[in-house]
């Protein structure tokens, strides 16, 4: 944002800060107390540039304010009065329906998008939000137009917080206002939605996500600034961006972005229908290029509303095989794995359960890394147990497996175990660490004896467990020992279910050996409670379930 002010002359400032995908996840966090709703990037992005927003009287209008508009507004509002400026900050509200939908079971959906097309069918478990009542709705938005934006700019505003308007409402509420046009200018309203939809997308138009990036320099496609659009009064534009800045814009780059996530030859908006059929894309200059023959017709009378409901917990696994037979080590393993969830009675449980193969050895392979590819299994169950008794399997038949086997990394669905809060590992395991050669062995568990502790047949006895040896993986050890990790090193890695314990060997650690080391802590005896040190995100529920370490209240004398 600050480049774009900074780097050449603008009238407005626009930017589409939702996906799908963050409005979920937001709207869980928000609800909770534990996010402000709305984007962090949309305010890090204004208070970087109010400096200049407000020398160059540039206008910002942005639907980062996600869930929390308001909120947002008032933290920008309380900058511009802390810098004594003259700007007016507005924001919209209206798109958040969640209190509609919260009956949705007994009023019924509306009507999906694509529910007038018969040769549509929907993906299994769309609709289970009505099936099920275990799947808790997390967030309802619409997705508005413009309207709102002009009257906030006709209101004099400066600076406009929204939450879901359309990717394009933004661009389409400036050239609007700008030109005031009327609401029924519909030919004027289907440019601005094809141009706000051109620059919606950060730099794509600008050489990101582009199709031909080989036949250019690849330094110039790199740390690129975004599109600009200058939007006739007819609605007409001409895409751009700021020479100062690294990208290109060609007639190519604008067709891929122009064919990016369209509707097909009719492009709906809350405002304006966009008919494409006569578009035309023309070249005008270095880095000009002139987009036209848009057409404008009357707006639906209804507009999206994304829903999000509670699916349930998703597990990942990645394992690999290399050269010879891979077909049939990915056959076998497969069928190992089904015989384990079969034994456990859980393989009718999940709802997804999907065996992936990823890519195929190169023939005559010279080199190791050309000849291995990848087995994902990818799941999908309600109960976050049964997806725990998929990942338990890894340790079961950990030394039952086709010849070659390795596995890169294994992810599982931590937000299972519940809400989580930063603490210390410590505060939920003990560790003992020890030096075995140039060797550190490092040892965490869930303690059952101390007064502190879980009782042995308490359900968070098992839920500790489960969490530990989900979170402690290879690659999680290594962000654990941060500096202290060099790529030379290797680890091994064990499980003890009767004694709830994960074991890790760091191999080369202790370089030469406890008498040859360079290691401060030779013998790595404080190895395991440096880790206990480290902080990570703790499940609420795990935390609370025992009483932390009272550190200090003892009367210890004096030294």
């Amino acid at each position: 944002m600050r480049l774009q002010a900074e780097l050449g002359d603008v009238d407005f400032i626009t930017g589409d800060y939702l996906a799908e995908v963050n409005i979920a996840e937001n709207a869980q966090a928000h609800a909770l107390g534990q996010h402000p709703g709305w984007e962090e990037t949309a305010w890090d992005g204004i208070s970087q540039s109010i400096e200049i927003l407000n020398e160059k009287r540039i206008k910002v209008i942005v639907n980062g304010g996600a869930h929390n508009p308001k909120g947002l507004a008032e933290k920008v509002q309380k900058l511009v009065t802390e810098k004594g400026f003259d700007l007016k900050v507005a924001y919209v509200l209206g798109d958040n329906l969640i209190e509609e939908v919260r009956d949705i079971r007994a009023k019924g959906l509306p009507p999906h998008l694509d529910s007038d097309n018969s040769e549509v069918h929907y993906a299994d478990h769309t609709l289970d939000l009505l099936r099920k009542s275990d799947k808790p709705i997390v967030s309802a938005n619409a997705y508005l137009g413009a309207r709102e934006i002009v009257r906030g700019l006709e209101e004099g505003a400066d600076i406009i917080i929204a939450g879901r308007v359309a990717d394009a409402s933004p661009v389409i509420g400036a050239a609007w206002f700008w030109h005031s046009w009327k609401s029924s200018s519909f030919n004027e309203l289907a440019g601005g939605l094809i141009a706000g939809h051109l620059i919606e997308c950060s730099g794509y138009v600008t050489g990101s996500n582009f199709a031909g990036f080989y036949e250019y320099s690849l330094d110039s496609l790199y740390d690129i600034v975004f599109g600009i659009a200058e939007i006739e009064e007819d609605g007409t534009c001409v895409i751009t961006k700021h020479e100062k800045g690294k990208g290109i814009v060609t007639e190519d780059t604008v067709k891929c972005q122009f064919l990016y996530e369209l509707q097909g030859n009719v492009y709906l908006n809350s405002d304006v229908k966009a008919i494409l059929d006569d578009v035309q894309v023309q070249e005008v200059g270095e880095n000009r290029v002139r987009v036209s023959g848009i057409k404008g017709a009357p707006p639906p009378p209804t507009t999206k509303l994304a829903i999000f409901y509670h699916a349930g917990y998703q597990s990942e696994i990645v394992v690999n095989a290399t050269g010879y037979a891979t077909s049939e080590k990915f056959d076998f393993y497969e069928r190992m794995m089904r015989f384990g969830l079969r034994r456990k009675g859980i393989l009718e449980q999940f709802d997804v359960l999907e065996f992936q193969r990823i890519g195929i050895p190169e023939p005559n392979p010279r080199s190791q890394l050309r000849s291995t590819t990848y087995l994902r299994i990818f799941a999908e169950a309600s109960d976050p147990s049964v997806n725990i008794g998929l990942a338990s399997l890894l340790g079961e038949f950990a030394m039952q497996h086709y010849s070659g086997f390795h596995s890169t990394m294994d992810h599982l669905a931590l937000s299972s175990f519940g809400p989580t809060v930063k603490a210390k590992l410590g505060d939920v395991v003990l560790a003992r660490s020890g030096d075995k050669g140039g060797n550190a062995n490092i040892g965490f568990f869930v303690p059952t004896a101390l007064p502190s502790a879980y009782p042995a047949d308490s359900p968070l006895y098992q839920q500790a467990w489960d969490w530990l040896r989900s979170i402690l993986t290879m690659a999680k050890l290594k962000e654990l020992m941060a500096d202290s990790w060099n790529e030379s090193y290797f680890i091994e890695r064990v499980e003890f279910p009767k004694i709830m314990a994960v074991h890790f060997v760091v191999y080369g650690v202790l370089g030469r050996g406890v008498s040859g080391s360079s290691r401060l802590d030779a013998f790595a005896k404080g190895m395991g409670d440096w880790l206990r040190d480290r902080i990570v995100d703790v499940p609420v529920k795990i935390l609370d379930g025992r009483h932390v370490r009272s550190s200090g209240k003892k009367d210890l004398g004096k030294l």
